[in-house]
């Protein structure tokens, strides 16, 4: 697909991380700062749900479709050459043969397990 890349035509759409329930109101938060913006931009007496997305598979159809699949809400990241060769380093180990490499990195980064 390296013509894709270099024609500039790929792009990977980008859930929310986080859900926030104000209310009736549902706002979707991209990442933690936006959701940091969010909450602090509402009034301080008001009852708040955060929810976070941990996959794709957590969301109902409806919420893949308004917040990932909508071209007028969605956010896309356009994939770059720079990119695709740090994305398939990531890709290999993450979902490589050798689960070794998964296992040192998490450590190296101070995971737990």
């Amino acid at each position: 697909m390296r013509d894709l890349i270099t024609s500039q035509k790929l792009y990977l759409a980008q859930p929310p991380l986080y859900k926030i329930q104000v209310g009736t109101q549902t706002i979707y938060a991209q990442d933690d700062a936006q959701k940091e913006e969010v909450l602090a931009s509402l009034p301080a007496n008001r009852k708040t749900e955060i929810s976070r997305f941990k996959g794709l598979g957590e969301m109902t159809a409806q919420q893949l479709k308004e917040t990932t699949l909508d071209p007028k809400t969605r956010t896309l990241l356009s994939v770059s050459l720079d990119s695709l060769v740090e994305a398939d380093q990531t890709f290999s180990q993450l979902l490589g043969k050798d689960a070794s490499e998964r296992l040192s990195d998490h450590h190296e980064r101070g995971g737990t397990g």
